[in-house]
């Protein structure tokens, strides 16, 4: 089997190459071809990997240890694959400070994937996400995509346009929400959802009768609904415990009153949106955005590692070639557990750690792994009063999602997760009794609880969506389909509309001055409208 990793030169690659060479599922991949438009980055990473390979065959894995290709060919990358992950970030980290520099110079919030910084981010990326699909289409038709890429929502909706449902979003927050209820109600959800789909009961559950979620929304905009266990609803009891909030880091984020009153636990995105000015204000008080932190951090770990490493005995496949997927396709992985926008209070000191980790760490994976839980630990820093807490740094993250994602479909072992999926079967045009929400666009891409299985990716039924979570998620997406429009057919106008009736903008003057910015900031966008 081949796993193909597109932005293999990210820096949380490595995670996911020690997820598929140690999972105890049964299911082996052969060959990780990870693919880059940049050959230094692509190298270091490669390097990363061959010293964790060497460790993991100690270790005893030596069996299921894949071989492993870095190339900056994206057809050579694609050709013949079962599976690609879609990781890219399109300009980098300094184009993620663009975005948030461009919305907070206009007293918006700057944030990766949540305001104008995450359309900015979705029109660059959607026409790369496309070329990446017909390419996927065309050398690996019978392959699963797994969108890392964010704006994930967005971004896999406009990739369902060329693969259909064989393409599906993922993101970690869900899961890690649902893991820290699990926590506190004593019982492994995740573990307990795996058994359901699969007719068994699981821990915590009894008789046979499994516990069940209900989650549904939009990536970055959904709510915990329900925590059902022997039949039971756990969630109100939840809610209404002080002391059990206090455990939640998203009712710590958001406020113990306000999920109590909405009757739901959030994904911690919504702190965004219910606490919009206080985010702007801690940002622009920080010495950094998180952007600018993570693109200091990145820089300083690359130039550490390829002097500790000297190249190693990593070898880039068609370095130097133009890259089939675009100028900037490949720069970074996408799947950031640092997705928060302010690096907040001590950031700014963390972010020359890279730049003397060659003192403390004796090789490339040293620094890695050092640099990565920096990188964690200062995930949403600017939401925050304190330090995050460590079990709350702790968790499976996108690369526990994919490979169970991965392994349901390569194996028919069936697995129930939350995922990003279409209202209804691409291409469908259901009506609305046929749609997992009725009164949203057949094609339009939700978050929620799927079954996964070897015939695929099956979505559940859900409970009727309260007229205010219904609100926010049409505003949302409404703004970016406008976006979509624009990233498809060049139209300025399209853009403009998108920025301005965005739920966090709300004006066209301001819409205005936005693409203008992000014109000014990005080639990619300018290119794209001087196409159109």
């Amino acid at each position: 089997m081949k796993l193909t990793i597109l932005g293999g030169g990210g820096f949380r690659v490595p995670l996911v190459y020690e997820a598929v060479a140690t999972a105890a599922t049964g299911l082996t991949v052969d060959e990780v071809a990870l693919y880059d438009v940049d050959p230094a980055r692509l190298r270091t990473i490669a390097a990363v990997i061959e010293e964790l390979a060497a460790q993991l065959q100690q270790r005893g894995h030596g069996a299921t240890v894949p071989r492993l290709l870095a190339t900056t060919d994206l057809r050579e990358a694609v050709t013949g694959a079962d599976f690609v992950f879609s990781a890219v970030r399109v300009g980098g980290a300094e184009a993620r400070t663009i975005d948030e520099r461009v919305a907070l110079g206009l007293g918006l919030l700057g944030q990766e994937t949540i305001g104008p910084g995450g359309l900015a981010y979705a029109l660059r990326t959607i026409p790369v996400a496309l070329d990446i699909a017909r390419a996927v289409a065309e050398l690996a038709p019978d392959a699963w995509t797994i969108n890392f890429t964010n704006p994930a929502g967005i971004v896999t909706e406009a990739m369902r346009t060329v693969l259909g449902d064989r393409v599906v979003g993922i993101c970690d927050t869900p899961i890690g929400l649902v893991r820290r209820v699990g926590r506190l109600l004593g019982t492994d959800l995740v573990a307990s959802e795996r058994a359901a789909s699969a007719g068994t009961a699981g821990e915590g559950a009894a008789d046979g009768a499994p516990a069940a979620v209900d989650y549904v929304g939009l990536n970055h905009l959904g709510w915990l609904r329900s925590v059902t266990i022997d039949g039971v609803d756990r969630l109100p009891g939840l809610l209404a415990d002080d002391a059990a909030l206090e455990e939640i880091e998203e009712a710590r984020l958001i406020g113990k009153d306000w999920v109590r009153a909405d009757g739901a636990l959030p994904n911690e995105y919504l702190f965004y949106y219910l606490h919009t000015t206080e985010a702007i204000a801690r940002i622009t008080g920080a010495a950094t955005t998180r952007g600018e932190f993570l693109a200091k951090q990145q820089g300083d770990f690359y130039l550490a590692a390829a002097e500790l490493g000297e190249g190693g005995n990593a070898d880039v496949r068609g370095a130097g070639a133009c890259a089939d997927a675009g100028p900037d396709a490949g720069a970074g992985t996408d799947a950031d557990a640092g997705a928060g926008a302010g690096a907040g209070a001590g950031a700014g000191a963390g972010a020359d750690a890279g730049a003397d980790a060659t003192s403390c760490c004796t090789s490339p994976l040293d620094l890695w792994r050092e640099t990565l839980h920096e990188r964690e630990a200062t995930y949403m820093a600017e939401s925050r009063d304190e330090e995050r807490r460590e079990e709350d740094v702790a968790g499976g993250g996108y690369q526990e999602v994919a490979m169970r994602l991965m392994t349901a479909l390569a194996t028919g072992r069936s697995e129930r997760m939350i995922l990003d999926v279409g209202n209804a079967p691409a291409g469908s045009n259901a009506p609305p009794a046929q749609r997992i929400v009725p009164e949203l666009p057949a094609d339009l891409v939700l978050e929620v609880l799927c079954v996964v299985d070897g015939d695929g990716v099956h979505p559940q039924p859900v409970a009727p969506v309260e007229l205010g979570r219904l609100g926010m998620m049409s505003a949302l997406r409404a703004s970016e389909r406008k976006i979509l429009e624009a990233a498809t057919t060049g139209s300025r106008e399209a853009a403009w509309q998108g920025f301005s009736m965005h739920p966090l903008v709300s004006s066209p003057k301001l819409g205005r001055k936005l693409l203008e910015g992000y014109e000014a900031g990005h080639p990619q966008i300018a290119t794209l409208f001087r196409r159109g």
